[in-house]
Order: C-alpha cells, then structure tokens, then sequence
C-alpha cells in the first residue's frame, strides 16, 4: 500500500466485506469525508453503478446509486443517496441533443434536472444532485467527486492546466471550469472515452472528479491522486515566500499615530 502522508488511508477490508454493494458505497463516502483535506462539510458527492433486480420484473437492471442533493459525505447513511436506472439516464441524452439551443446555462440543461425524476429506480424519493450527470456518463463503475485542498490549488492556479500535465501526466486530465450540469457531464464522458488511460481529471477552479472498476480500488486512486498533488506542493514551498513575503514595513508607533 502507498505511503500516504497528506491524507488519512481508513479503508478496513474486514469492514468492507461484510456490507452489500450500497452499504460499501456508503462506507467508501464516509471514509473520504471523514478528512477535510479531501473535501469540505457538505461537499463532493461519490457513486456506484450496481446490477439490481427492477422491483416489477424481477430482471437485472443496472443502476446508478449516486448521494443525493445536500448531505455531508462524512454522515450520509444509504437513505442519503438516489438511485437511478442507468438506460433512462441514457437516454436522456437524445432530448438534450433535439433542443435546437444547447450547452451550459441553456433552458434545456435546467429542464434536464427535473426529468431525473422519471429515472428513478424503486420509487427512491431522495433527489438527485446536480453533479448526476457528471457520475453517469463517466463510463466507469465508481466515481469520486470531491474538493481536495491539494487538488483546488493546482485546480485555481493561472496554469492549472500544465500543472495538471507536469504533476499527473498521461495519468490524470484536466477539463476548464463549467457550471455543473448535463453538458459537462457530456464533455466529461466525451473526454473519458478519447483517453481511455485517465483515472480522474483536474475539474479547472473546481475539484477533482477520478473512478474505477472496483469500489475500494476508486478510493485509493482518490488518495492517491491528492496526496500526489500536495506532495509537488510540498516539494515548491518557499515558507513565508511563497506568496512573495511581506511586502510593506510595519509602520512605527509614532508613525501610526500621526497616520491617525
């Protein structure tokens, strides 16, 4: 297991292996919010794509599982999370793409949040979050979406972008800052499928967003991932220089008070 030092490694497989595939999704949320350094109180948000029997016929149906609208990831319990059929959330992408006027801030992408509803599997009443379509199109298993302090500082920086490629390589990619919604989650799934070698991408001025095949393995990319940023920060502080020191003497007593 990789030395972690600027993040908490809580992952117990005693634990894990005894919870159904729901119940480990919800262990894998609450092991990531339990550290502040990965994201913020009420912040971020995980899934799972799961086979489930459909509750009228019985048959295997694919299911995304994703924590709902609000909520804290240290806390959340598995009524905090949604669940919906993955082929309805698909095929939501046919209406989005007949609206003659698309893209970020459009009507059409504020109309596509309410036909979640329509998606929901087994009568689940709790809502989606506006991050959904960011989980489903990522055409992978488990996604973690959360707000690293390591990962926001390269996310914010003036050349996030080739900071992103200098620390990560070919491993992690980045996408510019884009409200939340159904054509960021497009883009995203677009840019997943062209690098199929990404594990997770530097989401510009937001956060990180990364995934995999295997719950616990998702976790460890997350850790991974953060602890690999705040290493190359480690490595460039300058102490009291990093910011560029002080830059104006501290006035006299006397001086302040003529200044007063």
């Amino acid at each position: 297991m990789q030395d972690f030092q600027h993040v908490s490694y809580l992952w117990n497989d005693e634990e894990a292996d005894r919870l159904d595939p729901v119940e480990r999704l919800r262990y894998r949320s609450n092991l990531l919010g339990a550290d502040q350094r990965i994201t913020n109180t009420g912040g971020g948000n995980t899934s799972s794509k799961l086979t489930m029997p459909d509750p009228l016929t019985g048959e295997d149906v694919e299911v995304m599982w994703v924590k709902g609208s609000g909520g804290d990831l240290r806390t959340a319990k598995r009524e905090n999370f949604a669940s919906l059929y993955m082929d309805k959330l698909m095929s939501l992408r046919e209406i989005y793409e007949r609206a003659e006027v698309k893209g970020v801030k459009t009507p059409i992408e504020d109309e596509m949040v309410a036909m979640y509803r329509h998606c929901v599997y087994n009568l689940n009443p709790r809502a989606s979050s506006i991050d959904t379509p960011l989980h489903a199109f990522i055409p992978h298993k488990h996604v973690d979406h959360t707000h690293p302090n390591s990962v926001i500082a390269i996310a914010a920086a003036k050349r996030s972008r080739e900071l992103t490629a200098e620390i990560f390589g070919e491993e992690v990619g980045w996408v510019p800052w884009q409200r939340p919604g159904f054509d960021l989650g497009l883009m995203m799934g677009e840019v997943c499928r062209r690098n199929p070698g990404y594990i997770g991408l530097v989401m510009g001025g937001h956060g990180l967003i990364n995934w995999a095949d295997d719950n616990k393995e998702c976790y460890e990319r997350s850790l991974a991932i953060i602890e690999k940023a705040a290493r190359y920060i480690e490595a460039r502080d300058k102490g009291e220089q990093t910011f560029g020191g002080q830059k104006y003497a501290a006035l006299s007593e006397e001086e302040r008070e003529e200044v007063l």
